[in-house]
């Protein structure tokens, strides 16, 4: 590490950003161990790292009339026991399954979506939810979907200048998430599939339905053929619709946790399970 800079303003922040290409630090809960393995394998670790967590103003979640901002310091911890209305009951849940108490304690929101990491459990739930991402440089702001904003593996959109800022979150009426998760232990786990789902209802019947599927692609996600069907239903009726043919955006591949085919099948039986839940 080249250099370690802890400013105390998002003005400062940005300055450095653009001046240096430092590497933003929230929670430190990826950087951390990152750096460790490479500095055990023998790699230096030479970019320098931009501490964000004198910077007010980045964390806290605030309610308007659009909608909710998420700073993008928000650890995992404050989402989990914000009282935040049923619409986010997938991503809170969520929020209790990264990693243990200590990383949950530490990670934040816009950490775990800048990894970019398939197996990142809030990236489906923020999906499902229609997030935009708030992204700051000296020069200008500009929001982007979070769909937008997760390009490939490990990949985004974010520019060398900017820092994630926030997460919107507009209104839906009369909806309700939920999320499921597979892995090879209940806590301390990578994913092998999960499913996030936000379903808005009108009435006793579906009026939208938004489904998303991590750790089964490079990046998670959204189900359209599935959600198009979804519509109409009544919610004892939900988890029966997903069939084999709505998991066609899905490419997953076998790796260490689980085979392609044991994925595919997985998310399939996730999805069913999902929606059965929306009747309790």
């Amino acid at each position: 590490m080249t250099a370690y800079h802890r400013p105390r303003s998002l003005d400062e922040a940005l300055a450095i950003r653009a001046e240096t290409g430092a590497l933003p630090l929230a929670g430190g809960t990826d950087i951390h161990p990152l750096r460790t393995a490479r500095a055990a394998w023998g790699e230096p670790w030479t970019m320098p790292v931009l501490d964000l967590s004198a910077v007010p103003g980045l964390d806290g979640i605030e309610e308007d009339a659009t909608g909710w901002r998420i700073g993008a310091r928000t650890s995992w911890t404050a989402i989990a026991e914000a009282a935040l209305p049923p619409l986010f009951d997938g991503l809170r849940a969520a929020a209790r399954e990264v990693g243990g108490r200590q990383v949950q304690n530490r990670g934040t929101i816009a950490g775990n979506l800048v990894t970019a990491s398939p197996a990142g459990d809030g990236i489906p739930n923020l999906l499902a939810l229609e997030a935009e991402v708030e992204l700051a440089s000296r020069d200008a702001t500009r929001r982007l979907p979070v769909a937008e904003f997760v390009t490939g593996y490990r990949a985004t959109a974010l520019a060398p200048e900017e820092i994630v800022t926030a997460l919107h979150v507009p209104r839906l009426d009369h909806a309700r998430g939920r999320f499921e998760k597979l892995g090879a232990r209940r806590y301390l786990v990578i994913s092998i599939a999960m499913a996030a789902a936000v379903i808005a209802m009108e009435g006793d019947r579906v009026a939208e339905a938004r489904i998303a599927i991590g750790a089964c692609s490079p990046v998670a996600r959204r189900l359209p053929a599935l959600e198009a069907a979804l519509v109409g239903q009544h919610p004892s009726e939900m988890a029966s619709v997903p069939q084999p043919a709505h998991l066609t955006p899905l490419a997953p591949i076998d790796d260490i946790r689980a085979t392609a085919a044991y994925r595919t099948d997985a998310a399939l039986v996730l999805l069913r399970d999902l929606l059965a839940g929306f009747t309790a």
